[in-house]
């Protein structure tokens, strides 16, 4: 008999209300768990003593809770939403038509289903075997097809209507495993349009061309930041794991100041928006309580491991211990650990593990594998290889090497501009003037402008700024913001 057993949880979407995830947690806690997770579809994830396992089923069956006990046949249909007002500008859709979307599926999918604003590259575009895209045209989405176990991506004919998207999906899905569910035939995209299109109809309009996607860039997803007149924050644990009681003294406080929503992204974190400016005191309490950091460096954050073990959460330690040891730029990059076959992460740079010998189910000896995406953009299918055969100490200086590879290449496609932007004559004075910048947000102080978010006017220099001033981006520490040379700075 197994001692532990990993439970999951669907959070459709990414999105949980605080009473919902309140009653989960408390379960928990009442069958001894002190620690969850949350996975890369954006769901939640525990793991169970035996003895403790039946106790916990029991009351969740008492909510409508869906539940998987080690296996995952319905997988969570994951979302932008939790980049929604706060990391893109799109056009029209918007939090009513992610929530008219994820209210159509009464049932929980057997397929991946991923929803995505085009204008966002926060979450991954083609993970899911269904991939929805927003178009250019209000209420209406493209499909990209992936059959399972496959690398091909097919694009539907049609752009699919909001209203209708969940019973598509539904037909497509039911023909897909019909047919081609076990990979025993070849799929063909013409028969499985005609089959789903031949026995219903479903609000449409032509697809004349591909889906333009952004240029990816990982925006900073952690701590205090803020949009409009309110802000948000961002929740990562180096190890993954979250307290229990951490995350209800969060539930009671989004309850409390009436948040009624939070979400889970891709990157395992948290994201709680619409904090107001006369609340921020109780979230610093609950943080300083839990001796929460959110403070780490950005190399760190853009990394996604497999769900359901720990190895490449320590190969990533690894890594990221050699990038702080040389200082190394991974601007622009994310990157993914597969030390599983069959398992997917997202990521521009990909490390593969695989058996340098193998008998029968036992590895021996394992080397690994370093590939990096068509134009180093995570969302393509299309990989190549870099090195293979590694030995594992030798991994991070190849990473090392294939980060200076694509530094170099955005230089030379760069390069042009940069070298006409230097030549320009100086109409200011000889000497750049000094500023203070944020060194986790990036965000300038420059007495030229002043702050007009905190009251301080043009003219103030920042030695004349209050002791108790903060980043008025991210809430850092007034002494923790460094001087640069206006010419020399950072902008990425």
């Amino acid at each position: 008999m197994r001692d532990y057993y990993t439970l999951k949880i669907n959070l459709p979407g990414g999105i949980v209300s605080p009473g919902t995830l309140q009653n989960v947690l408390r379960a928990v806690r009442d069958a001894n768990g002190r620690q969850i997770r949350f996975g890369s579809r954006q769901q939640l994830l525990l793991t169970v003593h035996y003895e403790d396992l039946r106790a916990l089923e029991k009351t969740l069956k008492t909510q409508p809770i869906h539940y998987e006990v080690n296996t995952d046949q319905h997988p969570n249909l994951i979302s932008s939403y939790c980049g929604e007002d706060v990391f893109r500008t799109g056009v029209w859709l918007r939090e009513s038509e992610y929530h008219t979307v994820l209210d159509q599926f009464e049932e929980p999918p057997r397929l991946k289903v991923n929803l995505s604003d085009s204008n966002q590259s926060f979450t991954p575009f083609f993970t899911g075997n269904l991939n929805f895209i927003a178009s250019p045209e209000p209420h209406f989405w493209y499909l990209y097809v992936r059959p399972k176990q496959s690398n091909t991506v097919f694009r539907w004919p049609d752009l699919i209507y909001t209203n209708d998207l969940g019973r598509l999906a539904k037909a497509v899905e039911t023909v897909l495993l019909e047919r081609w569910g076990q990979g025993e035939t070849a799929f063909d995209e013409a028969a499985l349009y005609a089959a789903v299109t031949g026995t219903q109809r479903f609000i449409t309009q032509p697809a004349t061309q591909e889906v333009e996607l952004p240029e990816f860039s990982l925006p900073y997803y952690e701590g205090f930041n803020r949009y409009g007149q309110r802000s948000w924050l961002g929740l990562y644990r180096r190890d993954e794991q979250f307290s229990v009681d951490f995350l209800l003294d969060v539930c009671a406080l989004c309850l409390k100041t009436r948040i009624g929503e939070i979400c889970v992204t891709p990157w395992k974190s948290l994201i709680v928006k619409g904090i107001e400016e006369q609340d921020r005191a109780g979230w610093s309490y609950v943080l300083g309580k839990h001796n929460i950091n959110v403070r780490h460096a950005a190399n760190e954050l853009a990394w996604q491991t497999e769900d359901h073990t720990d190895e490449g959460l320590r190969l990533k330690n690894d890594v990221i211990r050699y990038f702080e040891k040389h200082d190394m730029r991974t601007f622009g990059l994310c990157f993914g650990v597969q030390t599983r076959p069959k398992s997917e992460v997202f990521g521009s740079v990909l490390v593969r593990k695989r058996p340098l010998i193998q008998l029968g189910q036992l590895a021996l000896f394992s080397v690994y594998d370093l590939y990096f995406t068509e134009n180093f953009n995570p969302n393509s299918r299309t990989y190549f290889r870099f090195e293979k055969g590694l030995l594992k100490i030798f991994l991070p200086n190849q990473i090392d090497r294939l980060c200076r590879k694509f530094s170099a290449r955005r230089w030379l496609e760069n390069g042009k501009a940069l070298r006409v932007e230097s030549e320009q004559p100086e109409t200011g004075p000889e000497t750049p003037g000094c500023v203070h910048q944020c060194p986790y947000c990036l965000t300038v102080y420059d007495p030229v402008y002043g702050d007009d978010r905190r009251g301080i006017s043009a003219g103030v220099p920042f030695a004349a700024l209050p002791a108790d001033y903060t980043c008025p981006t991210c809430d850092a520490l007034k002494s923790e913001m460094q001087e640069v040379s206006l010419a020399m700075i950072t902008t990425d």
